[in-house]
């Protein structure tokens, strides 16, 4: 067994493969063996060691790694299918301001050139999530430590730089202190360490110099320390084990800077969608010039009518509104605590298909709360969750939601009067929000919450003496005098520490004392632990009046009151937000540092799983799989227990390789990174540590579940209005590259559009156009949809043929408009009266068409299209009078070579725009007919 005396460990001989295993897992190993393992002694390294041993080690410091070159960083945002889209327009817009002389084109080379700018310098802004966590980590560890040097014989205590700490030396840590390095105990006194940002849990882990299993999680190493951790009671002595990268914080760290970099959903299909557009155009332009030189057209002609071809074909607007509707996605989100770090993330979060999440404070509310009281007399259940004395103690069973428990019920006021009374927590409420915080441990609150539920009355009790708790002997006494001046010893702490001292019962009167009876309070916390509840026990003895101290080895001879049930109880928001998830296709796993039976009975009440035999895996069993064996298991379990780092990288991995698109949530620096790793990052914004906020995508302002599942369902509309977008700004080009296509196929010497009248149309039309778009509200039932493929193409076959018929029908109305208008039926009207209506054509038809693309399936044949929205009247408004500016003022006819038109044409054009919105209407009509279930879907 491990020695507890530090004083008395000796260094030993040892072989050298003992040495390389008791290195390897300190925490295994007896004190007296990693001292020798180590060559070291308690009386810690002589300098002349110490810098040996520094010069071998190296600093212990975190590595650096130097950020790459800004030019090749800015050659990596320049790499994207958006960016060439702008570039190639701005080139393209170049030519024609050199070809045809016209300066007004190179405002519009300017506007673009400003769009790519401001794209890269977003992406520049937003990158090195992973660098900026391991800044974040460098940050948390320790600056000074105090060491014993001088070595055997001339030691002493030194405070030295923290960086400069190696294998072998010996520490002393106290409350307060943070430590420098990962060390193995070899003295402890009530030790208690925060270690929350590491393992996840939410209880300081009590530390002990025994040792424990070599295969034991990183949580359950109660003989370590880990760097960057907070002692936050009692005092120790330890010997470090591993410094620098080689320490817990600095695998984390490595891990980190290894996670895979993932592309989002979006902008997967968004580069392919640019590749299939841009091939596209490239063959439409050839066969162009083809059918020009075979008609034998001049050459100015064609090469104006191919230039126009190309600047109307290249939708400009597109990347300026999908970054517009990114942008109002990133506002409408933080309005809901959610706030997204990296924009692409807004639409990434839309797209996810498995939710991992962890437990405490996320799904739970991170308060404890005494649920359950067990006596020899009842059965109670307690209402009310967290820190607020709010709720009734009911009889447990009753009819109709219980009956209150009557207030001098013995037994549970005699319970309820030692949670109270003997307890160092207070509670605290704000005037102003009306919110009650706990000051103490979180154990304690709730079962003082738990007193004041009860009605019991601690201000006229005085304490005389106490014994403190101890992680040693696992339970808290004190000496207390009532109102009346009789005085009572009362004990609360674990069962089987209370037990012991006990040695009779309250009977089943609550009042009268029978012999203890151990099978009863086993059959109890059996109960009570199969539900997921930590089980505390409560006792009490009567005493002389003039007791004044309590003995020194405890108090005996007490009586069982009885025990309660303590649970940090779920969100409600949660549970909903649960349900609505899995309704919508999610699948929810809960990834906790917790045993596998407080998680499962979580997981079921919370609905993750359906049944208490759910498969559920601990940390152990991740260990002695394969990634394969894990591959196969992933998706089918849902519960996750006593997990590490890398065990969290690990199940992320693997249900990516099964093509889900995964939000990891987290809170401690443990969770980086999986959050790194992870499609979508959630970090925890109120308890979360800067190391996981840096290396997260969305960090929750309100740490509560809910909020991804509506961070979901806001992703799932912007990835609709942005489909909704590209619906309507594709046929917008499609018809004035068509228009100018047929008119060439056609062998017109004029051209029904210019150039610089199909830049007015896509720069100006099209975006102003397309805005409200951006802001639709989102669909009836998009969360019960199904998750989205993420190799599903941006634009469907049905899609497709929407806009090809789109296109088709205002290119066709444009041509027959600057037909009738130029040589046919109205007379030779001008070029530039019959051009003016052929944009009249294009900008009424694209107005129509925006209320087709309101609903992506839904009808439009309804009020409802006018309603919900305000800015898309805002916005036909505007176009109507940006038009009317354009035909009417004879600067802008002059800049464009357009003419005004008549109340004819005005009236040909609208009619022909409503029958191509009725038109679209019937499409939609088949579509929904043919594919019933996307229909009820979106209904």
């Amino acid at each position: 067994p491990a020695t507890t005396d530090a004083t008395t460990v000796t260094s030993t001989a040892t072989t050298p493969a003992l040495a390389a295993a008791t290195t390897a897992h300190p925490w295994a190993a007896t004190p007296d063996q990693v001292l020798a393992s180590l060559d070291t002694t308690v009386d810690g390294l002589s300098d002349t060691d110490a810098a040996a041993r520094l010069a071998t080690y190296g600093p212990n410091r975190l590595d650096a790694t130097p950020p790459a070159p800004w030019w090749k960083r800015l050659a990596g945002h320049l790499n994207d299918v958006l960016i060439y889209l702008l570039l190639i327009a701005a080139l393209v817009k170049s030519f024609i301001a050199i070809y045809t002389g016209d300066t007004s084109n190179w405002i519009d080379v300017s506007v673009i050139a400003a769009v790519a700018a401001i794209n890269v310098a977003i992406g520049m802004v937003q990158e090195g999530r992973a660098e900026k966590a391991l800044d974040a980590i460098k940050g948390m560890l320790s600056m000074r430590a105090h060491a014993l040097r001088g070595g055997p014989g001339n030691s002493t205590v030194t405070d030295v730089d923290a960086e400069t700490l190696v294998p072998g030396d010996i520490i002393k840590i106290r409350p307060g202190d943070r430590i420098p390095a990962d060390a193995r105990l070899l003295e402890a006194t009530n030790l208690q360490v925060e270690e929350a940002a590491l393992t996840g849990e939410s209880v300081a882990s009590v530390k002990t110099v025994d040792a424990v299993a070599a295969d034991a999680n990183v949580g359950d190493r109660t003989s370590m320390l880990f760097s960057s951790t907070l002692v936050v009671a009692g005092t120790g002595t330890a010997v470090v084990t591993a410094t620098g990268s080689r320490t817990e914080i600095g695998r984390i760290q490595t891990m980190i800077a290894d996670a895979d970099d993932l592309e989002t959903p979006l902008a997967k299909t968004m580069a392919q969608f640019g590749k299939n557009l841009a091939v596209l155009i490239l063959g439409m332009a050839a066969l162009m010039v083809v059918v020009g030189l075979v008609r034998g057209m001049d050459g100015p002609t064609l090469v104006s009518a191919t230039i126009g071809f190309a600047v109307a074909a290249i939708p400009e607007g597109l990347p300026a509104l999908v970054t517009i509707t990114l942008a109002l996605g990133v506002q409408a989100m933080a309005r809901r605590n959610a706030i997204s770090r990296k924009m692409a993330s807004v639409e990434a979060v839309g797209s996810v298909s498995t939710i991992c999440s962890d437990k405490t404070g996320t799904l739970t509310q991170n308060e404890m709360t005494v649920r359950h009281v067990s006596t020899r007399a009842g059965e109670y259940d307690v209402e009310g969750t967290g820190y607020a004395p709010v709720g009734r103690v009911i009889v447990a069973g009753s009819p109709d939601g219980g009956d209150a428990a009557e207030a001098s019920a013995p037994d549970l006021t005699a319970l309820a009067r030692i949670m109270a009374v003997c307890n160092d927590a207070h509670l605290d409420q704000d005037a102003t929000t009306g919110r009650w915080t706990l000051v103490g441990e979180p154990t304690e609150g709730a079962v003082l919450v738990l007193g004041r539920k009860a009605h019991i009355d601690t201000t006229a009790w005085k304490r005389i003496a106490e014994i403190p708790f101890d992680s040693a002997t696992k339970y808290m006494a004190t000496l207390s005098e009532d109102p009346t001046g009789d005085r009572w010893v009362f004990v609360k702490g674990a069962l089987d520490a209370v037990r012991a001292r006990c040695t009779t019962q309250l009977a089943d009167d609550g009042v009268s004392v029978e012999p203890f009876d151990s099978d009863f309070w086993d059959a109890e916390m059996s109960a009570l632990a199969s539900q997921g509840l930590r089980v505390l026990a409560a006792a009490h003895l009567d005493i002389a009046d003039t007791a004044e101290e309590l003995p020194a080895d405890g108090p005996h001879g007490l009586t069982m009151v009885g025990i309660v049930g303590i649970v940090d109880p779920p969100r409600p928001e949660a549970i909903d937000a649960i349900a609505e998830a899995r309704g919508a296709g999610i699948a929810v796993a809960m990834i906790t540092g917790d045993h596998a039976d407080t998680a499962k009975a979580i997981a079921l009440e919370m609905g993750i799983i359906d049944s208490p035999d759910a498969p559920s895996l601990t940390g152990a069993q991740l260990e002695a799989m394969t990634d394969a064996d894990l591959r196969e298991v992933a998706q089918n379990v849902h519960v996750y227990a006593r997990t590490s780092p890398e065990h969290k990288i690990r199940i992320v991995r693997a249900l990516q390789k099964h093509g889900e698109v995964v939000a990891m949530t987290g809170d401690g620096v443990n969770d980086a990174p999986a959050l790194t790793q992870a499609d979508v990052g959630v970090a925890m914004g109120i308890k979360g540590t800067e190391a996981t906020k840096e290396a997260a995508d969305i960090v929750l302002a309100d740490d509560n579940f809910a909020t991804i599942e509506r961070a979901v369902a806001e992703g799932r509309r912007i990835y609709d209005n942005i489909r909704k977008a590209i619906l309507f700004m594709l046929p917008t080009n499609g018809a004035q590259s068509l228009g100018l296509l047929f008119a060439v196929l056609l062998g017109w010497a004029t051209m029904p559009l210019l150039p610089v009248q199909v830049l007015w149309i896509n720069m100006v039309t099209s975006v102003t156009l397309a805005l409200p778009l951006a802001t639709e509200p989102a669909e009836a039932g998009i969360m019960r949809r199904a998750p989205r493929d993420p190799q599903q193409a941006l634009i469907t076959g049905a899609f497709l043929r929407r806009i090809l018929i789109v296109s088709v029908l205002i290119g066709g109305a444009s041509l027959l408009v600057f037909a009738l208008e130029y040589q046919g039926m109205w007379g030779h009207g001008s070029v530039a009266q019959a051009q003016a209506a052929a944009l009249t054509m294009l900008v009424l038809g694209q107005a129509a068409y925006l209320f087709n693309c309101r609903f992506l399936n839904r009808s439009s044949l309804t009020w409802a299209v006018a309603r919900g929205n305000k800015a898309l009247w805002w916005s036909v408004g505007a176009l109507v009078a940006l038009h009317f500016f354009l035909l009417y003022m004879p600067f802008m006819q002059d800049l464009f070579r357009v003419s005004p038109i008549g109340l004819r044409e005005w009236g040909v054009t609208f009619g022909l725009a409503v029958a191509i919105f009725l038109v679209m209407e019937g499409i939609k009509a088949v579509d929904r007919k043919r594919h019933p279930a996307v229909a009820q879907q979106r209904a």
